[in-house]
Formats: structure tokens, C-alpha cells, sequence
């Protein structure tokens, strides 16, 4: 997986200021959206929380524990996001808030009539390929990390709601739609990402695993497109508009990603791992490496180690 775009953290809230001191509360009320920033400065555990409508959550500092549905719980930390259907309950845990550790969250709540018109409009103007393949969120995949483009619009979406503009409620309407889009991208790029495509009707699915069954060759996009039976120009503007990335970023994702299933040998060593990935120049992995996960793949393989 690359690594995890961070948001930008708005100003926490002036001590004097704080209402509370768990999940402490700021509204910013739009036409079509609510943003509700949360902070909370004290150790607390299963914290309920609930919306009238579908809200779009993402940490901006700190650690949560997330209780929600029935699954098992899980950490949730800054450069992740949650999307919870409208009254959904969830139950949060804070185990490491403090006054010198406080977390920060967003949580942007999105009226109904905008993500139907939205959904409505993609299925209309751009149709996916494949039997009842719609654009649609996909509540089975609510937790994603963020990349880079969908960090930039939430951002944006931030900002707009933060500001005194004139026309923030028209901007930020189109920024939703842009989230909208986003949001359905990431999830099915992790669909994807996560083998969950067995039962996916679309050009892509033969696509992915080809990829994944020759991850340790070069592939090129001629390679990709003849599999799709489409042209190498069709193929990539389609690829790119159902996952939100390019081919050969999808590839480098799973190269990374297979790479690390690989360091988790304490035996192996990088030049194999670079090899085995498709790599012929050891110095361009190990570059590429550092750039998705921060640390090179020998610090990755030793960090592993040492937690087992």
C-alpha cells in the first residue's frame, strides 16, 4: 500500500475555549454538507457516536480504537479514513489522549439528495462496463488509507467550510461531487488491491490479475490493454477513471506491497527482493521503496524483524 497522505490540522481549540474534554465539538453548517471537527483530551473508552446522514471521517492527529458494526475493532490514525452509512452507531475509544496528546478528527456529514444526484449522474454520463457494475459507495469497504488525490479534496472541502467566501456553499457542493468520486476510486482500487474482485464483471478484474500473476516480470501497458481487448489509449483512461490512479501506479503499489510480503524474511536480502519484484536495478527499488514506505527496504526488513 503507498504510504498515507496526512491531512492539514486545522488550529485545535483555545483551552479556555473547550467545552469538554472529550470529543470536544465545532460545527461548520453548509448548504449540502456539516463539517464537525472533534478533540479530545483525556483517556476514555466506548464513546458513542451517531449521524443522520452518511459522514465521511478522517483522523487529523492522535489514535483512536473504532467499535463499529460488528466487527472486530481497530486503530484509527491520521492519513486514514472511515465513511459510516447515516445512524450508524459508532463506539470509540481514546487509550492514549491527553492534554499534551490530544486527538483531532473530522467529520463531514453529506445530505443524501447530493450523493443520489451524483451517483445518479456518473451511471448516466459515464457508465461502467460489466453486468449491474454501477458507481455506488461501498459500505462492506469503509476503511481506506487516503492518497494523495482524495487527501487534496478533503482539504479542500476544509477549507471551504472553514472560510467566510461568498461562494462556499457552490464550491464546496462541487467538491462533495469530487469526493463522491474520490471515495468510490479508493474503495475500488482496494477492492482491487485486496483480491476482492473474484465477482467484479468489469474489464479491469483480468487486468489485476495478470498483474499480480506476473509481479516479479516488466509489464507495459500494451501487455494490460490487449488483456482489457481495448486500445492502450482507452485502456488508461478508463483504468484511471475506475481506480482513481495510472496502471503503472497500480503496479508499483502491488510491486511495493508484494516487496514487503518478501522482507518479512529475515533471511532474504534486498538484491533478491529486487529481483524477485522486477526490478533489474537494485538502487531504483530501494529509491522507490523509500518513497512509498519512508524507510528503505533493509530498515523495513529489520523494523519487521524486530516486532516479530
Amino acid at each position: 500500500m503507498a504510504v498515507k497522505a496526512l491531512l492539514n490540522k486545522p488550529a485545535l481549540t483555545h483551552e479556555k475555549s473547550l467545552k469538554t474534554l472529550v470529543e470536544n465539538r465545532t460545527i461548520f453548517s453548509l448548504d449540502h454538507c456539516e463539517l464537525n471537527i472533534f478533540e479530545t483530551y483525556q483517556k476514555s473508552e466506548l464513546v458513542p457516536l451517531k449521524f443522520n446522514d452518511l459522514v465521511v471521517t478522517s483522523m487529523l492527529r492522535g489514535k483512536k480504537v473504532m467499535h463499529l458494526f460488528e466487527d472486530p475493532s481497530f486503530d484509527y490514525l491520521p492519513g486514514e479514513t472511515v465513511i459510516v452509512p447515516g445512524n450508524a452507531e459508532m463506539k470509540i475509544d481514546f487509550p492514549e489522549a491527553s492534554q499534551d496528546n490530544p486527538t483531532q478528527c473530522i467529520a463531514l456529514a453529506i445530505d443524501q439528495p447530493i450523493i443520489k444526484s451524483t451517483l445518479d449522474f456518473l451511471n448516466e454520463k459515464y457508465p461502467k462496463e460489466g453486468r449491474n457494475n454501477l458507481w455506488k459507495l461501498d459500505h462492506e469497504n469503509y476503511f481506506f488509507y487516503n492518497n494523495v488525490e482524495l487527501a487534496g479534496t478533503i482539504n479542500k472541502l476544509i477549507k471551504e467550510c472553514m472560510g467566510d467566501s461568498l461562494t462556499k456553499d457552490a464550491i464546496a457542493d462541487l467538491t462533495l461531487q469530487e469526493l463522491i468520486i474520490r471515495i468510490i476510486q479508493t474503495q475500488t482500487a482496494k477492492r482491487y488491491e485486496d483480491d476482492q474482485f473474484i465477482n467484479i464483471s468489469s474489464p479491469i478484474a483480468p487486468v489485476v490479475e495478470f498483474i499480480k500473476t506476473n509481479i516479479h516480470n516488466t509489464i507495459n501497458l500494451k501487455d494490460l490493454s490487449d488483456k482489457a481487448c481495448m486500445s492502450p489509449t482507452s485502456f488508461y483512461r478508463y483504468f484511471k477513471r475506475e481506480l482513481g490512479m495510472s496502471p503503472i501506479e497500480f503496479i508499483l503499489n502491488e510491486k511495493i506491497k508484494y516487496a514487503k510480503k518478501l522482507l518479512s524474511n529475515p533471511k532474504i536480502n534486498v538484491n533478491e527482493v529486487s529481483y524477485a519484484t522486477g526490478f533489474e536495478d537494485c538502487n531504483y527499488f530501494i529509491r522507490l521503496f523509500k518513497k512509498y514506505e519512508g524507510v528503505t527496504p533493509k530498515q523495513y526488513q529489520l523494523m519487521n524483524f524486530t516486532m516479530h
